[in-house]
């Protein structure tokens, strides 16, 4: 059984930069968004998956995710509720953690924010400068949130 334990925070400044490693364009769109469960389909690069997550409870959830075709992928993000979310990934790797910061562009343009996977909910994190405000457990946050109220209609 997968499980999920991350953090996640807003960016303070661009000096992440400077240690990041390549860039992945992600697409993903969800077909379920309920409290209890999501349904998402990503195309990363090249490659298309579903994955399946269970409700967070503290940083926390169970998360289910499987390769599919490229072609179905593309075919399934049909059916996604809209918009669709994109966002350009770079790794950024510190010490024994690798931070995922996550750029944003289409309807959710200006959002940019990183998050660090975990093996233990009480796992000690060297913060880096250029981390801002943490934002885990703050819903407005979830990529499914950002379907029902893109960062463009925030106020």
């Amino acid at each position: 059984m997968g499980k999920e334990i991350e953090r996640k925070f807003l960016l303070k400044n661009n000096k992440w930069k400077v240690k990041a490693e390549g860039r992945t364009l992600i697409k993903q769109g969800y077909l379920n968004t309920s409290k209890e469960r999501t349904v998402r389909v990503r195309v990363r690069g090249e490659k298309g998956y579903l994955t399946i997550k269970g409700k967070t409870v503290g940083m926390t959830r169970l998360e289910f995710e499987y390769p599919i075709p490229l072609q179905e992928a593309m075919a399934l993000l049909e059916l996604c509720e809209r918009p669709i979310i994109e966002k350009a990934r770079y790794l950024v790797k510190i010490g024994k953690l690798t931070w995922e910061v996550d750029i944003f562009s289409g309807d959710n343009a200006g959002l940019a924010m990183a998050e660090v996977e975990l093996t233990d909910e009480n796992q000690r994190v060297p913060i880096p400068r250029w981390i801002g405000e943490e934002v885990t457990g703050d819903p407005r946050y979830y990529n499914s949130s950002l379907v029902k109220l893109p960062f463009k209609d925030w106020e």
